[in-house]
């Protein structure tokens, strides 16, 4: 297939040649991959500033995204490249075929730099998914910081840089320019932009951004950061947004309302305690979402409620295919038993679902969040258990509403138990979105200047 860019391709791709080192927010759909590899012919083959260049993504990205848009593109076929997942032996043959691109999943990183004992001899590096690294403490973080030195070339990709607040784009940035703009030190970017917030005596468990934070924050990084969202660049199909209220029986209420109060809910078959607040709303969600780990770690079902409204929404679909997400085992447990569906774990039945042969699928937000072209399956997505991550929820919603999406409308729906922790998740969900949508703003690419 000949490869076409649109301008904001061709503004990206420029970005990425002319600038070392690259933060590339790129919003769901915008073709981040095939950007990316077409700066990479170009770095290899005609500026011949790049030699060997390392990508690192998501598990089923690496493996299944990358490797099909090299395959897709003509442009891409002079390419040779590596895919380094699976066993220690598949991994080395893999990476000891020295292919112009690697591509690892990120839980192998650390395997690569640390333990393989071969050379790390990659001058540029893509790092697909650059918020998988927000976290300083992480190995892969840890990991890479050791080679960084030694790339002369990075490149961040991610829809979602600080799904979580600010407070993550230290470690990001940090990998990306060593530290020049945000500092060298988690604890210098603390003390710069933050003020501890919730804390027990000297033990600090949250931070909270100064007045003047977020402008500062943008304005060190904006010389190295591109952002373009898909809707200032695509014609998108419209986004419906939903929510599918269920409601509790008296009794089912009062057992929610004992574990909110008590910590603690007396069961037929068993006991469940809730130890400390992260517990307890984990415990709460399940709750809301009918059926509970005990502390055996049996399941009790306490109600059918959201099985009841998908039961409901399936019908109401008419044979269009639908994609639930779930969040606990019991979820996809308790549909499974109720639906005949079918989980979108391997290639083929992401294949199955995009040649519109599955009816009703079931992913994970967090094996399934990244990467994945499902646009093609159908146009419909049912959250029967919500996440508090802002990252896996765009993600996971951006996995049909992108580019390349046959339908006019793209409908999310959200089966909400009234009166619950469910109606709290969403509210975080749309106040963190806030933190990030300062972000993207700030540092959005003008496009009048092609």
């Amino acid at each position: 297939m000949i490869f076409e860019p649109h301008d904001y391709q061709a503004y990206a791709i420029d970005y990425i040649e002319t600038h070392p080192v690259a933060a590339v927010l790129l919003d769901m759909g915008l073709g981040k991959t095939v950007i990316s590899l077409t700066a990479i012919v170009d770095l290899l083959f005609d500026s011949f500033v790049a030699h060997r260049v390392l990508v690192v993504a998501p598990l089923r990205v690496a493996r299944d995204t990358w490797p099909d848009e090299i395959k897709k593109w003509s442009h891409l076929s002079i390419l040779t490249f590596a895919v380094a997942v699976g066993t220690v032996k598949e991994r080395r043959a893999a990476v000891m075929q020295s292919a112009d691109v690697t591509i690892i999943n990120r839980e192998n990183l650390s395997w690569l730099i640390e333990d393989s004992g071969l050379p790390f001899d990659y001058d540029m590096v893509i790092l697909d998914e650059l918020s998988s690294f927000k976290s300083h403490q992480s190995k892969r973080f840890k990991s890479l910081l050791k080679v960084r030195p030694k790339v002369k070339r990075m490149v961040g990709l991610t829809g979602t840089p600080s799904s979580n607040g600010l407070m993550d784009l230290w470690a990001e940035f940090r990998l990306l320019d060593m530290g020049e703009r945000l500092g060298r030190f988690i604890s210098q970017y603390r003390q710069t932009f933050f003020l501890p917030d919730k804390r027990n005596g000297q033990i600090v468990y949250s931070y909270k951004p100064l007045p003047f934070a977020e402008d500062a924050i943008y304005r060190r990084i904006t010389d190295i950061t591109i952002s373009m969202k898909s809707t200032d660049h695509l014609k998108m199909p419209e986004l419906v947004s939903t929510q599918y209220e269920v409601h509790l029986s008296d009794e089912e209420a009062q057992r929610y309302e004992d574990m909110k109060r008590e910590l603690v809910l007396q069961l037929p078959d068993g006991e469940v305690t809730a130890a400390n607040a992260a517990v307890l709303t984990g415990k709460l969600a399940q709750l809301a979402n009918g059926a509970i780990y005990t502390d055996a770690g049996e399941i009790v079902e306490i109600h059918d409620r959201k099985l009841d409204a998908l039961e409901d929404i399936i019908e109401a679909a008419n044979s269009k295919p639908v994609l639930v997400a779930y969040w606990f085992r019991h979820d996809l447990q308790r549909i499974k038993n109720h639906f005949s569906v079918r989980e979108l774990k391997s290639s083929k039945d992401i294949a199955d679902w995009n040649n519109g042969d599955i009816p009703v699928a079931v992913i994970h937000p967090a094996s399934a969040g990244h990467g994945l072209n499902l646009q093609a399956g159908g146009s419909t997505l049912v959250w029967f258990g919500l996440t508090w991550s802002l990252e896996l929820y765009q993600q996971t919603n951006a996995r049909l509403w992108r580019q390349g999406q046959s339908a006019r409308t793209v409908v999310i729906q959200h089966i909400v138990t009234k009166d619950t922790i469910d109606e709290r998740i969403l509210k975080a969900l749309r106040a963190k979105d806030r933190t990030q949508a300062a972000l993207i703003e700030a540092v959005k690419a003008d496009l009048k200047i092609i």
